[in-house]
């Protein structure tokens, strides 16, 4: 309630600042990877997803046609910065959405607070966003560390899964997932026996395996994503972690990584995600159309691409106007509903709440198909998957709940 009251009277603010009628045009920019180890999660599967939300919408609002304009930020934060740049001040665009890699998703962040452009984050992870640097035109739509964290941590400890070792990518993502999922495995009665951090696009995994496995750990949880997450598994298996006893855990992972590494790799990984292609006719309608162009199945941050837009541009209809601060409010406002989300809602700090799942990777004789991959075990409820705001560090929030 607490939030949205806030909510409502930010909206009433900014709406009494705000032209009754405005003719601007609306232009979205999808800022992601479309080259290197994050392209296959995002890439031109975020742009397609981007664009299936605007033809849903009806292709235009405010009385002018929607644009999408995309961009390779190539995971370099002064890329993604200067591009982001670059369209707001000499090309108009009017929101910029997706960009994953935490640390470029920082980098955007200040360029967005300044010019005060919507920035709907579908790709990037690290609870900081909404944290400390939080901002009050970003909205972190799919997916943070700290509910991946709550959906891997608690059950796999529950479970037995009391000792974890961590091998981590050395980034602001890789940093913060570590840190989310420790405080988890702590609380919930588990320790943490040891962790190592790998580069960016680490190719060779042994030595980090091996140091993992001498540890005696219950649990070997990847905090890496994309090719970094896929080669990791890959070779686990071949070192036959799970066969010694030990318990894989994904702490950031895609459908499409599945895919890649198929069931008798990847049978038996856990992790938490908040979207599976096959779980209802909407989700599986969606998903089969996104195939017919992508030629694979959505992952989580494909659906939060359209989701965010699909809501930004009901916003944008319902204000009048593309002001940054004012549709943001409005979309803080309103209730979130597509075939991702039910009930949804945007806090003060951002941050979207929503419900998250515990996976778990089928064996082979339990696949019946190519993307048939996973088996949910459990449901997060959002309110579990979120950080309290009583715990929030971030300065929008300026009434805790």
């Amino acid at each position: 309630m607490t939030t949205r009251i806030l909510g409502l009277a930010a909206l009433a603010l900014a709406l009494a600042a705000a032209p009754a009628t405005a003719q601007d045009q609306v232009k979205l920019g999808i800022l992601n990877d479309q080259s290197s180890l994050y392209s296959d999660l995002t890439g031109s599967g975020s742009v397609t997803a981007a664009r299936f939300a605007v033809e849903d919408f009806g292709g235009e609002v405010l009385g002018k046609p929607i644009e999408i304009v995309t961009a390779d930020h190539q995971n370099k934060p002064d890329i993604g910065s200067t591009i982001s740049r670059r369209w707001i001040d000499e090309d108009g665009v009017t929101a910029i959405v997706d960009v994953p890699a935490s640390s470029v998703a920082f980098a955007v962040q200040e360029v967005t607070r300044d010019t005060g452009i919507p920035f709907l984050i579908s790709g990037a992870a690290s609870s900081g966003l909404t944290g400390e640097a939080c901002s009050p035109t970003t909205v972190h739509w799919t997916y943070d560390t700290y509910a991946l964290a709550a959906g891997a941590a608690r059950g796999v400890v529950q479970d037995g899964g009391k000792k974890w070792f961590f091998i981590t990518q050395d980034n602001q993502f890789g940093h913060a997932l570590e840190a989310d999922i420790s405080r988890f495995v702590e609380d919930a009665g588990g320790e943490v026996v040891g962790s190592i951090r790998h580069p960016l696009q680490t190719n060779d995994f042994s030595a980090f395996l091996l140091q993992a496995q001498a540890a005696g750990p219950d649990v070997v949880a990847l905090a890496n994503a994309g090719s970094d997450f896929t080669n990791a598994l890959k070779q686990a298996a071949e070192f036959q972690l799970a066969q010694s006893g030990i318990r894989m855990v994904g702490t950031s992972v895609t459908i499409n990584d599945i895919h890649a590494l198929g069931p008798k790799t990847a049978q038996g990984l856990q992790f938490a995600a908040p979207f599976y292609w096959d779980m209802t006719d909407e989700t599986r309608a969606f998903s089969e159309r996104f195939q017919e162009v992508e030629g694979k199945m959505p992952n989580h941050i494909h659906a939060g691409v359209y989701g965010a837009v699909k809501h930004y541009l009901e916003a944008v209809q319902k204000a009048g106007t593309t002001d940054g601060p004012t549709v943001v409010a409005q979309m803080k406002a309103m209730p979130i509903e597509d075939f991702f989300t039910k009930d949804g809602s945007i806090r003060a700090d951002g941050r979207v709440l929503r419900e998250f799942y515990l996976m778990s990777v089928k064996t082979p004789e339990e696949s019946t198909s190519d993307w048939d991959l996973v088996n949910i075990l459990s449901t997060i409820a959002p309110e579990d998957a979120a950080l309290p705001l009583s715990q929030s560090k971030c300065p929008l929030v300026s009434e805790k709940s």
